[in-house]
């Protein structure tokens, strides 16, 4: 069993026993930077590949950096399309994030597309994430069943949440608040009651469903994680490289 199947396995363990798991976002394609947030404490650390400016090329590089803390790296996706998964996953994720999913047939064709034969439909071959081959046996169980990860900002996602969180293999649900409150004309408006009520609509939805409810505490905030976990959300980003960079780059004397 490879480090990284033990990292996967043991955040599905704290989840399953209702614990809470906290990683942390990368947008900034630097390995120093990986590094430093592979070592800071982090069950995992999410590479942005929707909003951040880094390529399928960068990430083997960026995840072994990750790799030398204790961290497991996960990819956010661009897309759910098949290409993305294989190629994240090939690079040696152990696991992705999956945005703007709005649809139950929509997010069995990306789960399909993220494990391979007999589970899925994932392309089988030689890649950093078995190691070009070395390790091609003890990967088959982890290729069976990534981190899988299923994030929920659209009020169509909301309107289909049942159906969408009835696709089995889900490890947690995760809201993308901008662009779920964006969808609701709110944009950043996330103390509009009517904003909160949809929130709410989606935690109880996933407890209902058994599956862990996240969120992305983008501002640093430890008042505010608290709080996070307090009310229940077990699946915390906690801000992200640029935003830590911007809460500390400043001049204090400018």
């Amino acid at each position: 069993m490879t480090n990284r199947y033990k990292k996967i396995l043991n955040i599905r363990q704290k989840l399953s026993k209702g614990g809470y798991s906290i990683g942390s976002w990368m947008q900034i394609p630097n390995t120093s930077i990986a590094e430093v947030m592979g070592h800071a404490g982090y069950d995992w650390i999410a590479i942005d590949m929707e909003h951040g400016a880094i390529g399928a090329h960068q990430l083997p590089d960026l995840f072994r950096s990750i790799e030398l803390g204790d961290s497991l790296p996960l990819a956010r996706l661009a897309q759910g399309h098949p290409k993305d998964c294989k190629q994240a996953l090939d690079a040696g994720a152990g696991g992705v994030i999956i945005p703007m999913v709005e649809s139950a047939e929509q997010l069995l064709i990306i789960r399909d597309a993220c494990r391979w034969p007999p589970s899925g439909s994932r392309g089988v071959g030689f890649s950093r994430a078995n190691l070009f081959g070395r390790n091609f046996e003890s990967y088959k169980k982890e290729a069976q069943s990534p981190l899988f990860i299923v994030m929920i900002e659209s009020i169509l996602a909301v309107e289909n949440l049942d159906s969408i969180l009835s696709v089995e293999g889900i490890d947690a649900v995760f809201i993308g608040p901008y662009d779920l409150s964006a969808s609701m004309n709110l944009m950043g408006e996330f103390e509009n009651s009517k904003f909160i009520e949809v929130m709410t609509k989606i935690k109880i939805t996933s407890d209902q469903k058994n599956i862990p409810c996240g969120v992305h505490i983008i501002e640093p905030s430890e008042s505010e994680m608290s709080k996070k976990i307090d009310s229940g959300y077990r699946f915390i980003a906690y801000s992200m490289d640029s935003v830590f960079l911007n809460k500390s780059v400043l001049n204090p004397l400018r």
